[in-house]
């Protein structure tokens, strides 16, 4: 009887140490996508805590990698990053679908990020912000910047910028007469595209100001007019135009490259409960309008525009009539093995003269 009372009382100490863990939402994110405000009212309205890491994708796989998945409790990298990351390293656990309230998403948004985060038969993503990367120029000043090459043209020499990372060979080759995402599933044949633009890239180094890392330094560099035309996302150049006029996001003649960030739940999280709780609460219209006022990308939130202000919209839309949409490249799930070959590329092209 002794032994049964002890055993049932660690077993309550247990289940309660583990309520008491699933409280607290540790949730690795974008910058903007976790306005104080909206944990302010997901605080008070669910009684958990939420404490936020901001990261980009290339940091969230590795700090999951090196912990097993473990750390952290809800995650978003972008949709291409989740299939071939579960495939090699196992660091995901499958989205329990009886848990979202999947009517508060987009449909086409919901299918098509099922389809693309689905490893095994299981999913593993759900869909949140959505938005595009391209050209960011002062068209005072580079008006002829319409597509990704047109950055190494002789008019903007040394008052170019772009990161060394996956949207800028993509980008070219797209600007190049290139197939870069039909070539995924063919390793030889993608790194023969990864070589032509690898010799495009290394040839236009003499136009480069510099490779930036951050926001905030390629809008800085655009605001001084060191920088006059480069690769960005939307929302940095509709940020900069509500300050200056003449600097807008362009739609690249060869497409903007689209993306998703998504919701996943590390394979280790402890607070399961809380990070449905927090989807559920942050895809609300009302909620998700907040979030896309402040991070200035759209959601897959079902009426989440709605409550979008109106100098958003129409900056939105100056860049983007239906033909550009339809142009959009959407980046699909990335093969196993395939950011290796690009990783070569690029620091063979950052160690070039």
């Amino acid at each position: 009887m002794k032994t049964s009372i002890v055993s049932t009382l660690a077993v309550i100490a247990a289940l309660s140490a583990h309520g008491a863990q699933a409280d607290t939402l540790r949730l690795l994110t974008w910058g903007g996508y976790a306005p104080e405000e909206v944990i302010a009212m997901f605080e008070a309205e669910t009684g958990h805590t939420v404490e936020v890491t901001t990261s980009n994708n290339e940091e969230m796989i590795a700090k999951l990698r090196a912990t097993n998945g473990g750390g952290f409790d809800l995650a978003q990298p972008s949709q291409d990053r989740i299939a071939s990351a579960q495939e090699e390293f196992g660091i995901y656990k499958p989205i329990d679908m009886t848990k979202v309230n999947a009517d508060q998403f987009i449909p086409s948004m919901l299918v098509a990020t099922a389809t693309n985060t689905t490893y095994d038969g299981e999913i593993y993503g759900l869909p949140h912000v959505w938005g595009t990367s391209g050209l960011v120029v002062n068209t005072a000043m580079a008006g002829d910047v319409t597509d990704y090459t047109d950055l190494c043209d002789a008019s903007v020499a040394g008052k170019v910028s772009y990161r060394l990372k996956r949207p800028t060979l993509i980008g070219f080759a797209y600007s190049m007469g290139l197939d870069p995402f039909a070539a995924y599933s063919d390793p030889d044949a993608y790194q023969g595209i990864l070589d032509q633009v690898e010799a495009k890239l290394t040839e236009c180094k003499p136009n480069v100001k510099t490779y930036w890392d951050g926001g905030d330094e390629i809008k800085n560099l655009l605001r001084s007019g060191e920088v006059v035309a480069s690769m960005a996302w939307d929302t940095g150049g509709w940020q900069l135009n509500a300050d200056n006029p003449d600097i807008t996001f362009v739609a690249p003649e060869a497409g903007a490259l689209g993306w998703i960030d998504t919701f996943v739940l590390p394979a280790r999280g402890r607070a399961d409960d809380a990070a449905y709780d927090w989807i559920n609460f942050v895809m609300r219209p009302e909620i998700a309008a907040m979030i896309t006022n402040t991070a200035g990308n759209f959601t897959a939130a079902v009426d989440g525009d709605a409550g979008v202000s109106a100098d958003l919209k129409a900056r939105y839309q100056g860049s983007f009539d239906q033909a550009a949409i339809d142009n959009i490249k959407w980046y699909p799930p990335v093969p196993a093995g395939l950011e290796t070959l690009e990783g070569a590329t690029l620091d063979r092209i950052n160690a070039a003269n």
